[in-house]
Protein backbone atom coordinates (compact mmCIF):
# COMPACT_ATOMS: atom_id res chain seq x y z
CA UNK A 1 0.00 0.00 0.00
CA UNK A 2 2.77 2.31 1.00
CA UNK A 3 4.68 1.40 -2.16
CA UNK A 4 1.70 2.05 -4.47
CA UNK A 5 1.05 5.39 -2.75
CA UNK A 6 4.66 6.40 -3.21
CA UNK A 7 4.57 5.51 -6.89
CA UNK A 8 1.31 7.46 -7.36
CA UNK A 9 2.78 10.50 -5.63
CA UNK A 10 5.88 10.28 -7.78
CA UNK A 11 3.78 10.20 -10.97
CA UNK A 12 1.77 13.25 -9.87
CA UNK A 13 4.92 15.21 -9.02
CA UNK A 14 6.56 14.31 -12.35
CA UNK A 15 3.49 15.44 -14.28
CA UNK A 16 3.37 18.71 -12.33
CA UNK A 17 7.06 19.45 -12.93
CA UNK A 18 6.70 18.69 -16.64
CA UNK A 19 3.85 21.19 -16.98
CA UNK A 20 5.68 23.86 -14.99
CA UNK A 21 8.98 23.53 -16.85
CA UNK A 22 7.18 23.38 -20.19
CA UNK A 23 5.41 26.65 -19.38
CA UNK A 24 8.68 28.33 -18.38
CA UNK A 25 10.87 26.99 -21.16
CA UNK A 26 8.52 27.66 -24.04
CA UNK A 27 8.76 31.51 -23.98
CA UNK A 28 12.56 31.36 -23.73
CA UNK A 29 12.76 29.04 -26.71
CA UNK A 30 10.51 31.36 -28.72
CA UNK A 31 12.66 34.47 -28.15
CA UNK A 32 16.05 32.81 -28.09
CA UNK A 33 17.12 33.67 -31.69
CA UNK A 34 16.34 37.39 -31.17
CA UNK A 35 18.23 37.57 -27.87
CA UNK A 36 21.22 35.75 -29.31
CA UNK A 37 21.35 38.04 -32.34
CA UNK A 38 21.34 41.14 -30.19
CA UNK A 39 24.01 39.89 -27.81
CA UNK A 40 26.25 38.19 -30.35
CA UNK A 41 26.36 41.11 -32.78
CA UNK A 42 27.97 43.74 -30.57
CA UNK A 43 29.44 45.70 -33.49
CA UNK A 44 28.88 49.46 -33.49
CA UNK A 45 28.36 50.39 -37.14
CA UNK A 46 28.18 53.91 -38.62
CA UNK A 47 28.25 55.66 -42.00
CA UNK A 48 30.68 58.54 -42.54
CA UNK A 49 30.65 61.13 -45.35
CA UNK A 50 33.82 63.08 -46.10
CA UNK A 51 35.65 64.79 -48.96
CA UNK A 52 39.37 64.77 -49.71
CA UNK A 53 40.42 68.40 -49.91
CA UNK A 54 37.73 69.62 -47.49
CA UNK A 55 39.52 71.58 -44.71
CA UNK A 56 36.89 70.65 -42.11
CA UNK A 57 37.19 66.98 -43.03
CA UNK A 58 40.96 67.26 -42.55
CA UNK A 59 40.28 67.78 -38.83
CA UNK A 60 37.71 64.99 -38.43
CA UNK A 61 39.07 62.27 -40.76
CA UNK A 62 42.14 61.26 -38.69
CA UNK A 63 39.97 60.92 -35.58
CA UNK A 64 37.07 59.02 -37.14
CA UNK A 65 38.95 56.82 -39.62
CA UNK A 66 42.17 56.21 -37.71
CA UNK A 67 41.95 56.86 -33.98
CA UNK A 68 38.42 55.63 -33.26
CA UNK A 69 38.54 52.37 -35.24
CA UNK A 70 41.71 51.40 -33.39
CA UNK A 71 40.43 52.64 -30.04
CA UNK A 72 37.12 50.72 -30.23
CA UNK A 73 37.60 47.07 -31.24
CA UNK A 74 33.94 46.62 -32.21
CA UNK A 75 33.61 49.80 -34.28
CA UNK A 76 33.03 49.59 -38.06
CA UNK A 77 32.92 52.76 -40.20
CA UNK A 78 31.49 52.72 -43.72
CA UNK A 79 33.13 55.71 -45.42
CA UNK A 80 31.76 57.51 -48.47
CA UNK A 81 34.22 60.04 -49.96
CA UNK A 82 32.31 62.41 -52.26
CA UNK A 83 34.95 64.74 -53.74
CA UNK A 84 36.90 62.21 -55.81
CA UNK A 85 34.18 59.55 -56.03
CA UNK A 86 31.26 61.16 -57.81
CA UNK A 87 29.25 57.93 -57.45
CA UNK A 88 29.11 58.60 -53.71
CA UNK A 89 27.91 62.19 -53.93
CA UNK A 90 24.28 61.32 -54.69
CA UNK A 91 24.15 58.97 -51.71
CA UNK A 92 24.34 61.98 -49.41
CA UNK A 93 20.92 63.08 -50.69
CA UNK A 94 19.48 59.62 -50.06
CA UNK A 95 20.72 59.50 -46.48
CA UNK A 96 19.44 63.01 -45.82
CA UNK A 97 16.02 62.04 -47.20
CA UNK A 98 15.74 58.99 -44.93
CA UNK A 99 17.67 60.14 -41.86
CA UNK A 100 17.23 63.95 -41.99
CA UNK A 101 21.00 64.12 -41.52
CA UNK A 102 21.67 67.29 -43.53
CA UNK A 103 23.80 67.87 -46.60
CA UNK A 104 26.93 69.17 -44.92
CA UNK A 105 30.04 67.17 -44.13
CA UNK A 106 31.99 65.71 -42.47
CA UNK A 107 28.96 63.75 -41.33
CA UNK A 108 28.69 60.58 -39.26
CA UNK A 109 25.37 58.69 -39.06
CA UNK A 110 24.55 56.08 -36.42
CA UNK A 111 20.76 56.09 -36.71
CA UNK A 112 17.80 58.35 -37.46
CA UNK A 113 18.18 60.18 -34.17
CA UNK A 114 21.95 59.89 -33.82
CA UNK A 115 24.02 61.76 -36.42
CA UNK A 116 26.67 64.44 -36.05
CA UNK A 117 27.57 67.00 -38.70
CA UNK A 118 30.61 69.28 -38.78
CA UNK A 119 34.20 68.83 -37.63
CA UNK A 120 33.91 70.54 -34.24
CA UNK A 121 30.69 68.71 -33.18
CA UNK A 122 32.20 65.39 -34.30
CA UNK A 123 35.43 65.93 -32.40
CA UNK A 124 33.49 67.00 -29.32
CA UNK A 125 30.68 64.43 -29.27
CA UNK A 126 31.52 61.30 -31.27
CA UNK A 127 33.24 59.45 -28.41
CA UNK A 128 30.35 60.21 -26.04
CA UNK A 129 27.93 58.81 -28.62
CA UNK A 130 29.93 55.61 -29.08
CA UNK A 131 30.40 55.13 -25.33
CA UNK A 132 26.62 55.18 -24.86
CA UNK A 133 26.10 52.39 -27.38
CA UNK A 134 26.44 48.70 -26.54
CA UNK A 135 25.96 47.92 -30.25
CA UNK A 136 24.53 49.67 -33.29
CA UNK A 137 23.15 48.29 -36.56
CA UNK A 138 24.42 49.60 -39.89
CA UNK A 139 22.24 52.44 -41.24
CA UNK A 140 21.38 51.67 -44.86
CA UNK A 141 20.57 54.02 -47.72
CA UNK A 142 16.88 53.03 -47.84
CA UNK A 143 16.34 54.04 -44.20
CA UNK A 144 16.47 50.55 -42.72
CA UNK A 145 19.27 49.15 -40.55
CA UNK A 146 20.74 45.70 -40.04
CA UNK A 147 23.25 44.23 -37.58
CA UNK A 148 26.73 44.02 -39.05
CA UNK A 149 26.50 40.21 -39.05
CA UNK A 150 23.58 40.47 -41.49
CA UNK A 151 25.03 43.26 -43.65
CA UNK A 152 25.49 42.41 -47.32
CA UNK A 153 28.79 44.21 -47.89
CA UNK A 154 29.03 43.12 -51.53
CA UNK A 155 25.80 44.93 -52.42
CA UNK A 156 26.57 48.27 -50.75
CA UNK A 157 25.89 51.15 -53.17
CA UNK A 158 28.52 53.57 -54.47
CA UNK A 159 32.23 53.19 -53.75
CA UNK A 160 32.53 52.67 -49.98
CA UNK A 161 35.59 52.04 -47.85
CA UNK A 162 34.99 50.00 -44.72
CA UNK A 163 37.28 50.63 -41.75
CA UNK A 164 37.66 48.29 -38.78
CA UNK A 165 40.55 47.96 -36.31
CA UNK A 166 43.78 48.04 -38.30
CA UNK A 167 42.30 47.10 -41.66
CA UNK A 168 40.25 48.45 -44.54
CA UNK A 169 38.08 47.12 -47.37
CA UNK A 170 37.98 49.26 -50.53
CA UNK A 171 35.32 48.64 -53.17
CA UNK A 172 36.85 48.52 -56.66
CA UNK A 173 34.24 46.67 -58.68
CA UNK A 174 31.05 44.63 -58.43
CA UNK A 175 30.32 41.48 -56.45
CA UNK A 176 32.44 39.75 -53.89
CA UNK A 177 32.22 36.99 -51.27
CA UNK A 178 30.12 38.69 -48.60
CA UNK A 179 30.93 36.28 -45.77
CA UNK A 180 34.66 36.34 -46.52
CA UNK A 181 34.66 40.14 -46.57
CA UNK A 182 33.01 40.33 -43.14
CA UNK A 183 35.28 37.65 -41.70
CA UNK A 184 38.37 39.52 -42.94
CA UNK A 185 37.26 42.58 -41.00
CA UNK A 186 36.48 40.69 -37.80
CA UNK A 187 39.10 37.96 -37.41
CA UNK A 188 42.38 38.52 -35.62
CA UNK A 189 44.27 36.50 -38.26
CA UNK A 190 42.93 37.41 -41.73
CA UNK A 191 45.60 35.31 -43.48
CA UNK A 192 44.07 32.13 -42.07
CA UNK A 193 40.88 32.78 -44.07
CA UNK A 194 42.57 32.89 -47.45
CA UNK A 195 43.35 29.19 -47.96
CA UNK A 196 41.68 27.95 -51.15
CA UNK A 197 40.38 31.46 -51.86
CA UNK A 198 40.92 33.42 -55.06
CA UNK A 199 43.00 36.55 -54.53
CA UNK A 200 46.01 38.43 -55.84
CA UNK A 201 48.73 39.94 -53.69
CA UNK A 202 49.48 43.59 -54.40
CA UNK A 203 51.40 46.48 -52.90
CA UNK A 204 49.69 48.20 -50.00
CA UNK A 205 48.85 51.83 -50.73
CA UNK A 206 48.14 54.54 -48.14
CA UNK A 207 44.41 55.06 -47.73
CA UNK A 208 43.81 58.77 -48.39
CA UNK A 209 42.19 61.03 -45.83
CA UNK A 210 41.58 64.74 -46.23
CA UNK A 211 45.01 66.25 -45.62
CA UNK A 212 46.71 62.98 -44.66
CA UNK A 213 46.62 59.20 -45.16
CA UNK A 214 46.73 55.89 -43.29
CA UNK A 215 49.44 53.37 -44.17
CA UNK A 216 49.00 49.59 -44.24
CA UNK A 217 51.51 46.74 -44.33
CA UNK A 218 49.75 44.22 -46.56
CA UNK A 219 47.20 44.17 -49.37
CA UNK A 220 45.36 41.70 -51.57
CA UNK A 221 42.87 42.05 -54.39
CA UNK A 222 39.65 40.09 -54.17
CA UNK A 223 36.73 40.04 -56.55
CA UNK A 224 35.32 43.57 -56.42
CA UNK A 225 37.42 44.64 -53.45
CA UNK A 226 40.88 45.43 -52.15
CA UNK A 227 41.69 44.38 -48.59
CA UNK A 228 44.54 46.01 -46.66
CA UNK A 229 45.73 45.29 -43.13
CA UNK A 230 48.59 45.69 -40.69
CA UNK A 231 50.53 42.95 -38.95
CA UNK A 232 51.63 39.57 -40.25
CA UNK A 233 51.60 39.20 -44.01
CA UNK A 234 50.91 36.19 -46.19
CA UNK A 235 54.57 35.14 -46.29
CA UNK A 236 54.72 34.78 -42.51
CA UNK A 237 51.66 32.54 -42.48
CA UNK A 238 52.56 30.28 -45.34
CA UNK A 239 49.41 31.21 -47.18
CA UNK A 240 49.47 31.18 -50.93
CA UNK A 241 47.04 32.59 -53.42
CA UNK A 242 45.28 31.06 -56.40
CA UNK A 243 44.14 34.20 -58.16
CA UNK A 244 41.43 33.81 -60.77
CA UNK A 245 41.37 36.81 -63.09
CA UNK A 246 37.95 38.38 -63.31
CA UNK A 247 37.22 40.07 -66.64
CA UNK A 248 34.64 42.47 -65.23
CA UNK A 249 37.02 43.50 -62.46
CA UNK A 250 39.78 44.22 -64.99
CA UNK A 251 37.46 46.24 -67.19
CA UNK A 252 36.23 48.20 -64.21
CA UNK A 253 39.79 48.94 -63.11
CA UNK A 254 40.74 50.10 -66.60
CA UNK A 255 37.74 52.41 -66.71
CA UNK A 256 38.69 53.94 -63.37
CA UNK A 257 42.23 54.58 -64.60
CA UNK A 258 40.90 56.09 -67.82
CA UNK A 259 38.62 58.40 -65.82
CA UNK A 260 41.57 59.61 -63.77
CA UNK A 261 43.70 60.15 -66.87
CA UNK A 262 41.03 62.41 -68.37
CA UNK A 263 42.16 65.16 -66.01
CA UNK A 264 45.21 65.87 -68.20
CA UNK A 265 43.27 66.48 -71.46
CA UNK A 266 40.88 68.79 -69.60
CA UNK A 267 43.66 70.89 -68.09
CA UNK A 268 45.64 70.98 -71.35
CA UNK A 269 42.53 71.99 -73.33
CA UNK A 270 41.71 74.84 -70.97
CA UNK A 271 45.33 76.02 -70.96
CA UNK A 272 45.38 75.97 -74.77
CA UNK A 273 42.27 78.16 -74.85
CA UNK A 274 43.92 80.58 -72.45
CA UNK A 275 47.17 80.57 -74.43
CA UNK A 276 45.60 81.79 -77.69
CA UNK A 277 43.79 84.58 -75.90
CA UNK A 278 44.36 87.79 -77.94
CA UNK A 279 44.40 89.81 -74.74
CA UNK A 280 47.66 88.37 -73.38
CA UNK A 281 49.35 88.45 -76.79
CA UNK A 282 48.44 92.10 -77.25
CA UNK A 283 49.96 93.08 -73.90
CA UNK A 284 53.24 91.31 -74.72
CA UNK A 285 53.57 92.90 -78.16
CA UNK A 286 52.89 96.35 -76.69
CA UNK A 287 55.69 95.81 -74.20
CA UNK A 288 58.15 94.60 -76.85
CA UNK A 289 57.33 97.60 -79.04
CA UNK A 290 58.05 99.87 -76.06
CA UNK A 291 61.44 98.22 -75.49
CA UNK A 292 62.45 98.45 -79.15
CA UNK A 293 61.28 102.05 -79.44
CA UNK A 294 63.42 103.07 -76.48
CA UNK A 295 66.57 101.32 -77.72
CA UNK A 296 66.10 99.68 -81.14
CA UNK A 297 69.74 98.51 -81.43
CA UNK A 298 69.80 96.36 -78.29
CA UNK A 299 67.83 93.34 -79.41
CA UNK A 300 69.22 91.42 -76.46
CA UNK A 301 66.94 93.56 -74.30
CA UNK A 302 64.00 92.23 -76.29
CA UNK A 303 64.92 88.65 -75.35
CA UNK A 304 65.54 89.44 -71.69
CA UNK A 305 62.48 91.70 -71.37
CA UNK A 306 60.21 89.16 -73.08
CA UNK A 307 61.42 86.32 -70.85
CA UNK A 308 61.24 88.50 -67.72
CA UNK A 309 57.68 89.53 -68.56
CA UNK A 310 56.73 85.88 -69.25
CA UNK A 311 58.23 84.67 -65.97
CA UNK A 312 56.43 87.36 -63.97
CA UNK A 313 53.10 86.44 -65.60
CA UNK A 314 53.82 82.75 -64.90
CA UNK A 315 54.55 83.39 -61.22
CA UNK A 316 51.55 85.62 -60.65
CA UNK A 317 49.15 83.26 -62.40
CA UNK A 318 50.49 80.37 -60.34
CA UNK A 319 49.65 82.33 -57.19
CA UNK A 320 46.23 83.27 -58.57
CA UNK A 321 45.55 79.60 -59.25
CA UNK A 322 46.36 78.59 -55.69
CA UNK A 323 44.10 81.32 -54.33
CA UNK A 324 41.20 80.31 -56.59
CA UNK A 325 41.61 76.63 -55.71
CA UNK A 326 41.71 77.44 -52.02
CA UNK A 327 38.53 79.50 -52.43
CA UNK A 328 36.76 76.58 -54.11
CA UNK A 329 37.91 74.23 -51.36
CA UNK A 330 36.57 76.63 -48.75
CA UNK A 331 33.08 76.89 -50.23
CA UNK A 332 32.96 73.15 -50.85
CA UNK A 333 32.35 72.64 -47.14
CA UNK A 334 28.73 73.15 -48.24
CA UNK A 335 27.90 69.82 -49.81
CA UNK A 336 25.19 71.21 -52.06
CA UNK A 337 27.76 73.41 -53.81
CA UNK A 338 30.23 70.55 -54.12
CA UNK A 339 27.67 68.18 -55.62
CA UNK A 340 26.81 70.66 -58.38
CA UNK A 341 30.20 72.36 -58.77
CA UNK A 342 31.46 70.19 -61.61
CA UNK A 343 28.34 70.73 -63.70
CA UNK A 344 28.37 74.47 -62.88
CA UNK A 345 31.94 74.66 -64.16
CA UNK A 346 30.89 72.77 -67.27
CA UNK A 347 28.04 75.22 -67.85
CA UNK A 348 30.50 78.12 -67.40
CA UNK A 349 32.72 76.54 -70.06
CA UNK A 350 29.75 76.29 -72.44
CA UNK A 351 28.90 79.97 -71.91
CA UNK A 352 32.53 81.03 -72.38
CA UNK A 353 32.74 78.96 -75.55
CA UNK A 354 29.60 80.59 -76.93
CA UNK A 355 30.99 84.06 -76.16
CA UNK A 356 34.14 83.27 -78.14
CA UNK A 357 32.10 81.87 -81.03
CA UNK A 358 30.02 85.05 -80.97
CA UNK A 359 33.23 87.05 -81.38
CA UNK A 360 34.06 84.99 -84.46
CA UNK A 361 30.77 85.79 -86.16
CA UNK A 362 30.26 89.31 -84.79
CA UNK A 363 33.55 90.68 -83.56
CA UNK A 364 33.64 93.74 -81.34
CA UNK A 365 36.85 94.69 -79.49
CA UNK A 366 36.90 94.76 -75.70
CA UNK A 367 33.99 92.48 -74.87
CA UNK A 368 34.12 91.35 -71.25
CA UNK A 369 35.00 87.70 -70.80
CA UNK A 370 36.91 87.32 -74.04
CA UNK A 371 39.08 90.43 -74.30
CA UNK A 372 40.40 93.24 -72.14
CA UNK A 373 37.67 95.88 -71.68
CA UNK A 374 38.30 99.07 -73.67
CA UNK A 375 38.26 101.18 -70.50
CA UNK A 376 41.34 99.33 -69.17
CA UNK A 377 43.44 99.50 -72.33
CA UNK A 378 44.67 103.11 -71.99
CA UNK A 379 45.85 102.42 -68.43
CA UNK A 380 47.73 99.27 -69.48
CA UNK A 381 49.29 101.04 -72.45
CA UNK A 382 50.43 103.89 -70.21
CA UNK A 383 52.10 101.48 -67.77
CA UNK A 384 53.78 99.48 -70.52
CA UNK A 385 55.09 102.58 -72.30
CA UNK A 386 57.40 103.21 -69.36
CA UNK A 387 59.19 99.86 -69.69
CA UNK A 388 62.79 100.38 -70.77
CA UNK A 389 64.60 97.37 -69.29
CA UNK A 390 64.17 93.65 -68.51
CA UNK A 391 63.84 94.48 -64.82
CA UNK A 392 61.08 96.92 -65.60
CA UNK A 393 59.40 94.30 -67.78
CA UNK A 394 59.34 91.87 -64.86
CA UNK A 395 57.86 94.45 -62.47
CA UNK A 396 55.29 95.60 -65.02
CA UNK A 397 54.37 91.98 -65.69
CA UNK A 398 53.41 91.56 -62.04
CA UNK A 399 51.02 94.51 -62.20
CA UNK A 400 49.66 93.93 -65.68
CA UNK A 401 48.39 90.46 -64.73
CA UNK A 402 45.66 92.23 -62.76
CA UNK A 403 44.43 93.83 -65.99
CA UNK A 404 44.74 90.54 -67.84
CA UNK A 405 42.40 88.74 -65.44
CA UNK A 406 39.09 89.95 -66.94
CA UNK A 407 39.94 88.37 -70.28
CA UNK A 408 41.88 85.27 -69.14
CA UNK A 409 40.22 84.29 -65.88
CA UNK A 410 37.40 82.18 -67.40
CA UNK A 411 39.35 79.06 -68.41
CA UNK A 412 41.55 79.42 -65.33
CA UNK A 413 38.54 79.40 -62.99
CA UNK A 414 37.19 76.25 -64.66
CA UNK A 415 40.57 74.52 -64.41
CA UNK A 416 40.99 75.58 -60.78
CA UNK A 417 37.53 74.28 -59.93
CA UNK A 418 38.38 70.89 -61.41
CA UNK A 419 41.67 70.77 -59.50
CA UNK A 420 40.04 71.82 -56.21
CA UNK A 421 39.10 68.17 -55.58
CA UNK A 422 42.82 67.50 -54.94
CA UNK A 423 44.82 68.45 -51.89
CA UNK A 424 46.29 71.93 -52.31
CA UNK A 425 49.91 70.78 -52.62
CA UNK A 426 48.96 68.16 -55.21
CA UNK A 427 47.47 70.87 -57.44
CA UNK A 428 50.85 72.57 -57.92
CA UNK A 429 52.14 70.18 -60.65
CA UNK A 430 48.87 70.65 -62.54
CA UNK A 431 49.13 74.45 -62.25
CA UNK A 432 52.71 74.29 -63.51
CA UNK A 433 51.53 72.35 -66.57
CA UNK A 434 48.65 74.78 -67.16
CA UNK A 435 50.73 77.92 -66.88
CA UNK A 436 53.60 76.50 -68.94
CA UNK A 437 51.14 76.06 -71.81
CA UNK A 438 49.59 79.46 -71.11
CA UNK A 439 52.92 81.33 -71.57
CA UNK A 440 54.17 79.29 -74.56
CA UNK A 441 52.94 81.87 -77.14
CA UNK A 442 54.68 84.64 -75.18
CA UNK A 443 57.97 82.75 -75.30
CA UNK A 444 57.48 81.98 -79.00
CA UNK A 445 56.81 85.64 -79.90
CA UNK A 446 59.83 86.77 -77.88
CA UNK A 447 62.13 84.30 -79.67
CA UNK A 448 60.71 85.10 -83.12
CA UNK A 449 61.28 88.85 -82.63
CA UNK A 450 64.72 88.35 -81.08
CA UNK A 451 65.84 86.10 -83.94
CA UNK A 452 64.73 88.70 -86.46
CA UNK A 453 62.31 86.33 -88.18
CA UNK A 454 59.47 88.79 -87.66
CA UNK A 455 59.14 92.33 -86.41
CA UNK A 456 56.94 93.14 -83.45
CA UNK A 457 54.64 95.08 -85.76
CA UNK A 458 54.27 91.99 -87.94
CA UNK A 459 53.30 89.87 -84.95
CA UNK A 460 50.81 92.50 -83.80
CA UNK A 461 49.40 92.76 -87.31
CA UNK A 462 49.05 88.98 -87.58
CA UNK A 463 47.20 88.92 -84.29
CA UNK A 464 44.79 91.68 -85.40
CA UNK A 465 44.23 90.01 -88.76
CA UNK A 466 43.45 86.59 -87.30
CA UNK A 467 41.78 87.62 -84.07
CA UNK A 468 38.40 86.24 -85.14
CA UNK A 469 39.94 82.84 -85.89
CA UNK A 470 41.67 82.82 -82.51
CA UNK A 471 38.25 83.28 -80.93
CA UNK A 472 36.87 80.49 -83.13
CA UNK A 473 39.51 77.96 -82.04
CA UNK A 474 39.17 78.91 -78.38
CA UNK A 475 35.38 78.83 -78.58
CA UNK A 476 35.20 75.37 -80.15
CA UNK A 477 37.63 73.81 -77.67
CA UNK A 478 36.07 75.15 -74.51
CA UNK A 479 32.46 74.70 -75.75
CA UNK A 480 33.04 70.99 -76.49
CA UNK A 481 34.79 70.51 -73.15
CA UNK A 482 31.90 72.20 -71.33
CA UNK A 483 29.30 69.98 -73.02
CA UNK A 484 31.33 66.90 -72.07
CA UNK A 485 31.53 68.05 -68.44
CA UNK A 486 27.81 68.83 -68.19
CA UNK A 487 26.85 65.49 -69.75
CA UNK A 488 29.27 63.60 -67.51
CA UNK A 489 31.38 62.23 -70.39
CA UNK A 490 34.60 63.43 -68.73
Amino acid sequence: MKTSSFILALLVMTTFMTVVFSAEIQPVTTHKPEINNASADNVICAVYFTGIGCPHCARADPVVLSELVNEYNDLVIIEYEIYQERDNAQLLYGYDSNYNSGLGFPLIIFSRDKHIIGDTPILKNVRKTIDNLSWNPCPLLNGSSVPFSQLDIASLPGKPKIWAKDRILIKTGEGGDNQLLKDLLETETPCSLLNNKSYETTDAKPAPLSGSSVKFDNAIKLKGWTFQWNGNGLENNGTGGNWTNDVNETDRSNKEETKKDLTLPKIVSLAAVDAVNPCALAVLTLMLISILTYNPKKKRNVLLAGLAFTISVFVMYLLYGLVIIRFFQFIQALAVIRLWLYKILGLLAVILGLLNLRDFFHYKPGRLGTEMPMMLRPKVKKIISRVTSPRGAFVVGLFVTVFLLPCTIGPYVIASGILSALELMKTIPWLLIYNSIFVLPMIAITLVVYAGIKKVEDVSGWKDKNIRYLHLVAGLIIFCLGIAMVMGWV
